[in-house]
């Protein structure tokens, strides 16, 4: 296994039921966590509290992870930073099995796609800078401030918009 910060050693811990070890990581995020509307970007600060227990099976892994996702509003465009506090259970099974996604090797836990599935599961689909932010006028471009509206304006269809130039008498008095 490659030496990144998501594998830990848990030699104490192997076959040794009832053993539990807590421990903190804290480091950069060694790559971008995400790809959608919101992401962790590489070398954002990433904090593990974790909780390691031995059990018959394979050795059970608890943690909350706590970092920061960056994002662009989906409504105004403006920049916007998302704390994420994300928990996660996992077991890393001594033997390959079926029946379990995660197994120990060499005595050692990679916890990274057990993380990066929790941080990707847990970033909004479409971020928004506030729950009332009313986006960008469509016709302007400048960011719209909460509870103004613009009045709506008949759309024409374009196939049409030639007849417009004729009037009838009719139109005339309605006018007047």
């Amino acid at each position: 296994m490659s030496a990144t910060p998501f594998v830990l050693n848990v030699h104490d811990l192997v076959h040794r039921p009832g053993e539990m070890r807590e421990r903190v990581l804290e480091f950069p995020s060694p790559e971008k966590l995400g790809e959608g509307a919101a992401a962790v970007p590489e070398g954002e600060p990433v904090r593990i509290d974790l909780r390691l227990e031995g059990l018959h099976e394979g050795v059970l892994a608890t943690g909350e992870v706590e970092t920061v996702a960056r994002a662009e509003c989906v409504r105004c465009l403006d920049p916007v930073e998302l704390a994420l506090e994300v928990d996660f259970q996992e077991l890393f099974a001594y033997s390959p099995d079926e029946a379990f996604d995660y197994t120990v090797r060499d005595d050692q836990l990679d916890l990274e796609p057990v993380v990066r599935d929790a941080v990707v599961l847990s970033l909004p689909f479409q971020p928004v800078c506030r729950p009332d932010c009313a986006g960008l006028d469509p016709v302007t471009g400048e960011r719209l401030e909460p509870g103004t509206e613009r009045p709506a304006e008949p759309m024409i269809d374009p196939r049409w918009a030639a007849l417009e130039a004729f009037t009838t008498e009719t139109d005339e008095n309605e006018k007047r």
